[in-house]
């Protein structure tokens, strides 16, 4: 129930946010031709032309699986528009009025009139790929540069890794990205064989079709993974040593069990907790996050999506897609509290 208002919420602050930024979808889709009458044809055909709370509720009413039609108007903008593109099942009909259960509806794009939901399946797996992969290097990488860390704390190593950890953690994600394509793409293209520029396929230059790349996911990856690898590393450094610290550690040491078994079998368990929360924001942060990344790599995720609807006042995918990815910041939230109770057995869900 919290994160239905949590959602509700996002949906609102998103609806309004954008009907009241300066700017005409109307107006950018008509170009040069565009004339007073032609942009109140657009506006009456998007549903813009009715009162700020209509639109509102209608745009409610397109997201609700369980939503209201006007069987008697022609033009209704709600989801049975789309009703020849979509299934949909009436539960219910009073006069002109059907309750009707289907899927959410996100709307059209302005501009290419594609399903919104459409352009972010196609674009969703290309950044879910993205950053998962660079959450998977910085999870594993930062768990052992930890780990190290805390068994030669103050050591040289330890140093550097704290050295890194605040390098990593300072640098934004425009400028790494940028850096880390000049140097490995352009400085040491003949040595690494990067692209700068690509996408997860490839078109095959004899017109055979296209193919799986995964080079092309390396600089990109390594990109979004180093804050978040930054981090994991000082966080998994300093849960470890406060849990090498407790009562039951030491008695494990008293009892003759090397130190690798006591950080596998009991410490690196119990120090997991704040990593998972860490883990957990930082997925949840690069899926929305990766806009500068991908722009710069002109990886066609949903960051660049996000860029195209901006600058084409695109409002239907803008909004949709931030939409999305707060329903994915929910769902990791849930996820990470069931993960919880399943690394530590004191935590009871209510």
């Amino acid at each position: 129930m919290y994160g239905l208002l949590v959602i509700l919420g996002v949906v609102t602050l998103v609806f309004f946010l954008f009907n009241i930024l300066p700017g005409d979808p109307a107006r950018m889709m008509l170009g040069q031709r565009a004339d007073a009458e032609s942009i109140e044809i657009i506006n009456r055909d998007l549903g813009r032309d009715r009162p700020m709370g209509v639109q509102f509720l209608n745009y409610l009413n397109d997201l609700m699986p369980l939503s209201l039609h006007n069987n008697s108007d022609e033009h209704d903008y709600f989801y049975l528009d789309d009703a020849k593109y979509a299934p949909y099942k009436q539960i219910v009909r009073a006069g002109s009025t059907s309750l009707i259960l289907k899927k959410p509806y996100l709307r059209r794009s302005y501009q290419s009139k594609r399903k919104v939901s459409d352009i972010l399946a196609s674009a969703f797996p290309q950044t879910a790929i993205l950053a998962l992969t660079a959450m998977a290097f910085a999870l594993i990488v930062g768990l052992i540069l930890g780990i190290l860390s805390a068994q030669f704390v103050g050591s040289w190593f330890d140093k550097a890794a704290l050295f890194l950890s605040t390098l990593g953690m300072s640098l934004p994600s425009f400028f790494a990205a940028i850096l880390v394509a000049w140097l490995f793409a352009y400085v040491l293209a003949d040595v690494t064989h990067l692209n700068m520029f690509g996408n997860l396929y490839t078109v095959d230059d004899y017109g055979t079709g296209e193919y799986l790349d995964l080079k092309n996911l390396i600089l990109p990856a390594l990109t979004l993974g180093i804050r978040p690898l930054a981090t994991l590393t000082t966080l998994t450094k300093n849960s470890m040593l406060e849990t090498l610290s407790q009562d039951y550690i030491r008695t494990a040491r008293a009892k003759g069990m090397s130190f690798r078994r006591v950080v596998m079998k009991h410490a690196l368990r119990n120090a997991l907790n704040p990593v998972v929360t860490s883990v957990s924001g930082w997925l949840a942060s690069l899926l929305a996050g990766a806009v500068f990344v991908e722009y710069v790599f002109d990886w066609k995720g949903m960051g660049v999506v996000i860029v195209d609807g901006l600058e084409k006042y695109d409002f239907p995918v803008v909004m949709g897609t931030i939409l999305f990815i707060c329903i994915l910041l929910v769902l990791i939230n849930i996820i990470t509290d069931i993960v919880y109770a399943l690394l530590d057995p004191r935590i009871r869900l209510q």
